[in-house]
């Protein structure tokens, strides 16, 4: 087997979010065709007791630990020297030495990074074929969070976003490959770095259609009385509490004026303090961890996925999909989701438009729009598909006149074909 150093910002395991799954199935995917060194951070202590299982699909590793806080203090250091603050956030001397010295001790011809801050331990390394997923447009996602944020964080946003999207075109330019998780953006992307138009391409992210599925029997969390409406995700990211903060006060108590045991659920890991006190409001309910989201899922009347933040694929629309739920989005969490709203899921754009949406399937439930959502995902959403874009990549025939493979190329509109001119995330 040819060997291949996989960089990731977060440990792979357990795949209980987005960008967690996204690596935990691609690590199991490349395993079974290069002998896989892996390093990548820990950032819960919790997922310690996990690095046993990551390892058996490795050979060589490296976790270092990452304290968010001492981390955020450290990213300080990049202000006065120009360099984007989730550089330095992610910078680690030994995970570098680690890198290496792999190099030299093994035949390394392939190298996957997962996300722009770990490009940064392979810059010079020009021996291997050197392809990145970025997953999202993370620069983009910066500007998005300036435009709601308030002196002085608004500057600082707005400098990151500079910053690091100087950064990502230094990437793609430099690397063999470049992916995203949906066509839209990898589009973006084109746009912003078009001297890279021919090296970007998209993988998008699947569901485990068997372990998310609505036919088998899961405990009920919710007691009889409640309409339950749920919302899950990792609850210290702000895109996630900007949009249950969001619901819970502008869309909720809109919909309990017609339905008074209407409940909303925000269902997932450590919650912040703001996330935490709309547990105050009337109807609505913080659960912290879970052990397992699906009877969560399964037992509610509906998902929900208010985002007004959002960059790439929604798993968490996705999963509740699979689970035959139906699912009322807003635009920006149905963007890269091959979905037809109003048949395989519902679409809110404003706060009037979600209390009706929501409050209209309490008193007529639509079983139907479960039924099809769960069709479409088994339709469009396994991994195997859409993996092979990613193993065509490293094949030694990948390198030839045209650096992406042509299932990859097909998702390239033909006005971005050839380079224009410049049209112009993350602790």
């Amino acid at each position: 087997m040819k060997h291949l150093l996989f960089l990731a910002h977060r440990l792979p395991y357990p795949p209980n979010k987005g960008d967690k799954i996204r690596s935990w199935h691609l690590l199991e995917h490349l395993a079974q065709r290069f002998h896989v060194h892996l390093g990548a951070f820990i950032d819960d202590p919790d997922d310690r007791r996990h690095a046993g299982t990551v390892r058996q699909l490795c050979g060589d590793t490296c976790f270092p630990r990452l304290d968010p806080r001492w981390a955020r203090l450290q990213s300080l250091a990049a202000l006065p020297a120009g360099r984007p603050l989730t550089l330095d956030y992610y910078r680690d001397a030994g995970l570098q030495s680690w890198v290496d010295e792999l190099m030299q001790r093994h035949p390394v011809s392939h190298v996957l990074v997962f996300s722009s801050a770990m490009a940064q331990y392979v810059e010079g390394m020009t021996q291997a074929r050197r392809v990145i997923d970025f997953v999202d447009v993370d620069s983009d996602k910066w500007a998005q969070y300036a435009r709601r944020a308030r002196w002085p964080m608004r500057a600082i946003y707005r400098r990151e976003a500079r910053r690091l999207l100087r950064y990502e075109r230094q990437v793609a330019r430099a690397f063999d490959a470049s992916l995203f998780v949906s066509e839209a953006e990898a589009a973006l992307f084109r746009r912003l770095a078009p001297e890279s138009v021919n090296r970007i391409g998209f993988f998008g992210n699947g569901v485990d259609t068997g372990y998310f599925a609505s036919e088998r029997e899961y405990p009920n969390p919710y007691p009889a009385h409640e309409s339950a409406i749920v919302f899950t995700g990792a609850m210290d990211y702000w895109p996630n509490v900007d949009a249950v903060t969001w619901f819970a006060h502008d869309v909720l108590p809109a919909v309990r004026a017609r339905h008074p045991n209407a409940c909303f659920y925000v269902v997932g890991s450590r919650p912040t303090p703001e996330v935490k006190a709309l547990a105050d409001l009337p109807g609505v309910r913080v659960t912290g961890t879970v052990p397992d989201v699906r009877p969560y899922l399964a037992h509610a009347r509906m998902a929900v996925a208010p985002l007004r933040i959002a960059r790439g694929i929604q798993n968490k629309v996705l999963e509740a999909m699979a689970m035959a739920k139906p699912v009322v989005v807003s635009p920006a969490a149905l963007e890269g989701i091959e979905a037809q709203p109003g048949r395989d899921l519902l679409l809110a754009g404003d706060a009037r438009q979600f209390a009706e949406e929501v409050a209209t399937l309490l008193a007529r439930p639509d079983d139907a729009i479960g039924l099809r959502a769960r069709a479409r995902v088994e339709a469009a959403y396994g991994w195997g598909s859409q993996l092979a874009k990613v193993d065509a990549l490293l094949e030694p025939s990948s390198v030839s006149t045209s650096p992406l493979p042509e299932a990859a190329q097909s998702s390239v509109p033909a006005a971005l074909q050839e380079p224009k001119l410049p049209v112009k995330e993350a602790p």
